[in-house]
């Protein structure tokens, strides 16, 4: 993975600081051809934020991989930035809401809060060093939006396929050992989490990997029992408000891998039981990341508002404190409405 042009512009950001998006101009001055800083895609939906302030949810140092489950993977300067999520409008109305990953060389710090308040421009920086290639070999908005699509090999199926950040990881990033305490201190440092959190979500983990050993329960037990599993239709719609049902009851409509009717009730989903939260979306597409290919989902898919993953409650050590926030998928048998 190359990190010379990340390099040549790093912030050294944390959790709560005070950034502004760089121009188009800029930002397509530090692209490769083929829309990429260090093999990560910048998508055309992130070009409506440019010019504009917004602060640092957390950093993006490292991430969970969801495409080969290979455990967890390293990135270098990276951010991601408050409720900035991908609204899918170029990659075919994908609707998985993914939280978008911001080079530090597509960011400027605002140095403080009065520059703030009164919107006084930033100091004038550096454009990161891919500015000096020559023109020809600069990318273009017509770049990034191209490289949205995945071209058909020859010989290849020609049914449609996407090329996204969340596709792209696995050649953006490399391999990062759950155990390397390193990435544990840069958690702390960078305010994504507290020493507490980090203490609680080691002891569980020592815990759980214990309980596997031999052969014991882990926590939060999440397993059912069923080989059918049932389903519910609320009919429900963004904005109406739902109460997650508790444990008890979601356990009574898994099958022994924790499904129902193909989707997973993940462990991270625990912490939401019995509270009350809004609809945010029905999902019925989403891309594949392993292929690049849209799925139709035929099931109910709700997505609520706030209801993110947070990574200290995983069984697999490898997605401790994974900052990416994704949304997960409720099946309506899960919830129940609230007048």
């Amino acid at each position: 993975m190359r990190r010379d042009a990340a390099d040549a512009h790093v912030l050294e950001l944390r959790a709560g600081d005070l950034v502004e998006v760089r121009s188009r101009e800029e930002i397509l001055a530090t692209l490769d051809r083929a829309a990429r800083l260090d093999a990560l895609p910048f998508m055309p939906e992130m070009f409506q934020y440019c010019g504009k302030r917004f602060r640092v949810f957390k950093r993006a140092d490292k991430t969970c991989d969801t495409i080969g489950g290979t455990g967890t993977r390293r990135l270098f300067h990276t951010v991601h930035l408050e409720g900035l999520r991908c609204d899918g409008q170029a990659h075919g109305r994908c609707q998985a809401l993914c939280l978008l990953f911001w080079k530090e060389a597509w960011l400027r710090r605002v140095s403080s809060l009065s520059d703030a308040v009164f919107m006084r421009p930033p100091p004038p920086e550096p454009i990161p060093s891919r500015s000096i290639l020559p023109p020809e070999e600069r990318c273009t908005e017509e770049a990034v939006l191209a490289a949205t699509h995945v071209r058909p090999g020859a010989g290849g199926p020609a049914e449609e396929r996407f090329s996204c950040q969340a596709t792209e990881l696995p050649r953006a990033t490399s391999s990062l050992a759950w155990w390397d305490v390193r990435q544990y201190a840069r958690d702390v440092r960078s305010r994504n989490i507290r020493m507490r959190d980090l203490i609680r979500g080691v002891a569980l983990g020592v815990f759980n990997t214990v309980q596997r050993r031999r052969g014991g329960t882990t926590h939060p037990h999440v397993k059912g029992s069923l080989t059918r599993t049932p389903a519910a239709t609320l009919d429900l719609r963004p904005g109406e408000t739902v109460r997650v049902k508790p444990l008890t009851e979601i356990r009574n409509t898994l099958n022994k891998r924790r499904r129902n009717r193909g989707l997973s009730f993940d462990v991270e989903m625990v912490r939401y039981c019995g509270q009350t939260y809004r609809v945010l979306a029905r999902a019925d597409r989403i891309i594949d990341e392993r292929t690049g290919i849209m799925l139709s989902l035929p099931n109910d898919c709700i997505i609520l508002e706030g209801a993110t993953c947070i990574g200290d409650l995983s069984v697999n050590p490898n997605r401790l404190f994974c900052p990416r926030s994704i949304y997960p998928f409720w099946r309506e048998i899960w919830l129940e409405r609230v007048e």
